[in-house]
């Protein structure tokens, strides 16, 4: 719920958002189908939302923000420009904050996935198991489809998982893939084509089902770990060759968008749109994408962060990752903003001047700062200047309801990576435009159609 405190409403509860954004500087070109809509949709729901299958009415709002706090300092070692498979021991292969539904194969078999825009490949579990972990949906049974074909050894997909995933079946002459995870989950199976179907035929929220043959997935035959029992497995939004977004790059033009709702609609779903969204009369403002490695993140560069009317270059001074260009992520399943630690202590001490109330300590030891709230608090705006776009956030984006009388600080302090995370997020209309590079923030009332 939204708490009202004086004119500004606070975050009390999360259920929101994964998406991070640089693009290869090649694309491989699968077939697809000919004539799409314009735009499309399917429902993003929130692990915390009503609508979830991981809903829990037992826990508090309180509950789910930390256990959402947890999932993004988890979910940012990710991204760490230096990590490796010693340094994954916290990142948990389920820590997604979406899941969306999609078709696969002929006829169809619905498949719910974790919507992540930190992965590229698209992989489910499938018949026959190996090993696989317990799910609740239908198991994918790639002998009773039609459409389904293997990718060969030295094909354009096979080439384009990295050369440390993929594995050649030189009996079989069939490529494989093989993921691990650094909480010891994996996935491990076969690399296919298959004919995909976005938007069930029972969803109340899709124009209609539009389906795509011979598009690039994983058909997962051992799988383990820590995977949540209500999925089939991850449903890959990056930016890589393999990602969905990308074999879908020509039919959709490059674009897709995102709009986040706030955690008081949480029993309504967020939607993800594929190709051009509906046009909204409120003005937007864009930012240039930039190519980094990996290619599955989406960068931008951050120039300045501004609280109130008081202005603060962003990595002045500093030597860290916080200068230079595609110094930040924007990534729907991180629920946190992260910024450079160093330029953090100037935002702290800005907050602090701006926010006339009294400064106390969350219980819990996580977030600071914090502050007493009362009903004449009033909390700044924010503004968030990316290199040609200025992001106003209201309070809501920045600050959480933690306890009954207590509203702490959702951007937090890290010391190597920075990111853009779902709070920031929400009640914008977030549009990606993949053949012109840029990112596009629209103010918009979510709970409405985009």
């Amino acid at each position: 719920m939204a708490s009202t405190f004086g004119n500004c409403s606070v975050l009390s509860s999360v259920v929101l958002p994964i998406m991070c954004i640089c693009l290869t500087q090649w694309l491989l070109v699968f077939p697809v189908a000919n004539t799409i809509p314009s735009g499309f949709s399917v429902d993003l729901i929130h692990r915390d939302s009503p609508l979830s299958p991981l809903y829990s009415p037992l826990e508090t709002p309180f509950d789910r923000f930390y256990n959402a706090y947890n999932r993004s300092i988890s979910r940012i070692n990710r991204f760490r420009p230096s990590y490796s498979k010693a340094v994954w021991s916290d990142i948990m292969a389920s820590g997604g904050e979406y899941f969306m539904n999609i078709s696969i194969g002929t006829p169809p078999v619905l498949v719910l996935g974790i919507a992540d825009t930190g992965s590229d490949l698209t992989w489910v579990q499938c018949k026959p198991c190996e090993e696989c972990y317990l799910q609740k949906p239908p198991m994918f049974d790639p002998m009773k489809s039609s459409t389904y074909k293997s990718v060969q050894c030295g094909s354009d997909p096979c080439n384009a998982l990295d050369s440390s995933d993929r594995v050649c079946d030189q009996e079989q002459n069939t490529c494989k893939y093989s993921y691990s995870y650094g909480d010891r989950s994996f996935t491990r199976g076969n690399v296919a084509l298959e004919k995909f179907t976005i938007g069930a035929a029972n969803s109340t929220r899709i124009d209609s089902p539009v389906s795509f043959p011979n598009l690039v997935f994983g058909c997962g035959h051992k799988n383990g770990g820590t995977f949540d029992n209500v999925g089939s497995g991850i449903i890959g939004l990056g930016g890589g060759p393999l990602s969905l977004v990308k074999q879908l790059s020509k039919s959709i033009h490059g674009k897709f968008s995102y709009c986040l709702q706030a955690p008081d609609s949480a029993a309504k779903s967020s939607k993800l749109i594929f190709g051009t969204a509906t046009d909204s009369n409120a003005v937007s403002t864009s930012t240039p994408l930039v190519d980094r490695d990996p290619s599955t993140y989406y960068y931008v560069t951050l120039e300045a962060i501004s609280v109130g009317d008081k202005k603060l270059a962003y990595g002045s001074g500093s030597a860290s990752s916080a200068t230079g260009e595609g110094n930040i992520i924007i990534d729907s399943g991180t629920t946190l903003t992260f910024l450079e630690s160093e330029f953090y202590n100037s935002l702290e001490s800005a907050l602090e001047e701006a926010i006339k109330a009294k400064r106390v300590s969350d219980p819990k030891g996580l977030l600071s700062p914090c502050f007493e709230a009362d009903k004449d608090m009033d909390l700044p705006v924010i503004t968030f200047h990316f290199s040609g776009a200025d992001v106003k956030l209201q309070p809501w984006n920045t600050f959480a309801q933690v306890q009954d009388h207590m509203v702490c600080f959702t951007i937090v302090p890290s010391n190597d990576i920075a990111i853009f995370g779902n709070l920031s997020q929400m009640d914008f209309l977030v549009s990606y435009d993949l053949e012109e590079r840029s990112v596009s923030f629209t103010p918009t009332d979510c709970t409405k159609n985009p």
